[in-house]
This record gives structure tokens, C-alpha cells and sequence, in this order.
């Protein structure tokens, strides 16, 4: 992948991850969005599958998109204004979150290898 084909799919997962947060936190009216069920059940699942769908869109390395939305994410916990007390256990806690993303972005680009040998 060339320089600027890397930046579009890193670029749609950061935003995409930081928009989940967001707006999940302006509806649920917390500063972390984690703290409300409808992260879990509308949010991360929406960010699972933003990740495999670009897996399947940019196959080279799937499993970063995966890591990137969580990076959103994290970031914008960081700019909530939250305190960093919590920061090393959030920032695990976004790592393992990332690795069922990651796994789906990598079986969407195996999907995505099928469908193109076919």
C-alpha cells in the first residue's frame, strides 16, 4: 500500500472510533461512554464491525484498524476530561477491547482474498 492509501483507511478508523465515543457519550450524557450499556450494546459491536468492513475494504494488514478505532477512542476518553488516574488501566482495557476487532478485520480480508481469487 502506497503512502496515501495507508492514511484513508487509518484516517476512517480514528475518526470512526473517536465519533462511536462521542456520540455514544453526548447520548448516554457521561463523560465515558464505557459507563453506559449502550456502548456495549450498540457501540462496540458498531466498532467491531466498522473494523471488518475495513479489513475487507483494505486487506493489507487488517488487524491494525482494529487497534485504530480503539486508538479513537482512547483518545477521546483523554480529551473527555477525564482524570488519568485510571489512564494505564483504560489504556489496557482499550488493548483488549481492540482484539476482537482486530480478529474480525483479519476474517474480513480473508473473506475479502476468497471473493477476489473467485
Amino acid at each position: 500500500m502506497n503512502d496515501r492509501a495507508v492514511k484513508i483507511p487509518y484516517t476512517l478508523a480514528i475518526i470512526g472510533g473517536a465519533i462511536l465515543w462521542q456520540v455514544t457519550a453526548a447520548i448516554s450524557n457521561k463523560n465515558e461512554a464505557w459507563d453506559d450499556p449502550f456502548y456495549w450494546s450498540a457501540t462496540y459491536p458498531l466498532a467491531i464491525l466498522l473494523a471488518g468492513w475495513l479489513g475487507y475494504r483494505f486487506p493489507e494488514k487488517p488487524w491494525r484498524w482494529g487497534y485504530a478505532i480503539m486508538f479513537g477512542q482512547a483518545g477521546m476518553l483523554l480529551l473527555s476530561g477525564s482524570g488519568f488516574g485510571l489512564l494505564p488501566l483504560g489504556m489496557i482495557l482499550f488493548g483488549l477491547l481492540a482484539l476482537p476487532a482486530a480478529a474480525f478485520a483479519q476474517v474480513t480480508a480473508k473473506i475479502h482474498g476468497y471473493v477476489q481469487k473467485r
